[in-house]
């Protein structure tokens, strides 16, 4: 299976070592994607890398790649090289990274950054967003379906992107964990399901009221089942991108292919 390289990626590496581009390697590979927005209006990819540059012995913030409407470009290895190392996208010490992914994110995951505002075109830089997404997809083996999380979902008390960045150009967040596999699918031809499907059969306490969705990991669907507080409950497996409530988007699947959240679980 072939990728279709619809767009060009420049590496404009850091220096290194610096703060910013430690030149550590990512020891278990790369694992998982984490999509940010700069925060910055305006910013463009050039200028946030020239940026990071500039500051290189400043502070121990980075990111992998900055894409807007004309460029994307990589400062850290994750893509234009074979040897992919980390980037310092997320703190330490969150649970969501590794509840999910088995990893922390500046270990494993790599972080892509959305520029957005007036003077950026965020039809094209979209596309661009979602194309690098599932490129990154491709080249790691990953599941385009579940293998992307914003920076929001993993530090909800202090960051909003990219879902921030994605209003400013009337995206949703939902939408872009939607066609992001669309663009992959798109790109190689195949077919990957919406949701990524993980059977690990087991049972859980179930510690809130708890509504039984028909088909669709969302709260946007129909209520099958209603289960109490202190009742068992029998699940096959899990997906990690369903709707996220509370910043958690892990939705337990039953036998009859309907799913429940797991934050009312224990």
């Amino acid at each position: 299976m072939a990728f279709k390289e619809k767009y060009t990626i420049t590496p404009a590496y850091l220096s290194a070592p610096s703060k910013r581009r430690s030149g550590l390697l990512m020891s278990p590979g790369v694992k998982f994607i984490v999509a940010h927005d700069t925060g910055n209006p305006k910013s463009t990819a050039r200028g946030n890398r020239n940026y990071y540059e500039n500051s290189r012995n400043e502070m121990s913030a980075s990111a992998h790649i900055f894409v807007d409407d004309k460029e994307i470009i990589e400062c850290i290895p994750a893509l234009t090289s074979d040897k992919p190392e980390k980037a310092w996208h997320v703190l330490y010490g969150l649970p969501t990274d590794n509840q999910l992914f088995g990893y922390n994110a500046n270990d494993a995951a790599v972080g892509v950054e959305y520029c957005y505002g007036d003077n950026i075109n965020a039809d094209e830089a979209y596309r661009k967003f979602i194309w690098v997404i599932a490129k990154i997809c491709f080249t790691y083996n990953l599941n385009p379906a579940g293998s992307t999380i914003g920076h929001c979902f993993l530090d909800p008390k202090r960051k909003t992107d990219p879902v921030s960045g994605l209003l400013q150009s009337r995206r949703t967040y939902d939408q872009l964990l939607k066609d992001i596999v669309t663009e992959f699918n798109e790109s190689t031809g195949g077919a990957v399901e919406k949701y990524a499907f993980t059977a690990s059969p087991g049972t859980g306490k179930v510690l809130h009221r708890l509504n039984v969705r028909k088909n669709e990991p969302t709260t946007k669907t129909d209520v099958v089942e209603i289960v109490n507080p202190g009742s068992t409950i029998t699940y096959s497996g899990f997906v990690t991108n369903g709707q996220p409530v509370n910043g958690n988007p892990k939705w337990f699947k039953n036998e009859a292919g309907n799913y429940f959240w797991s934050g009312a679980i224990g």
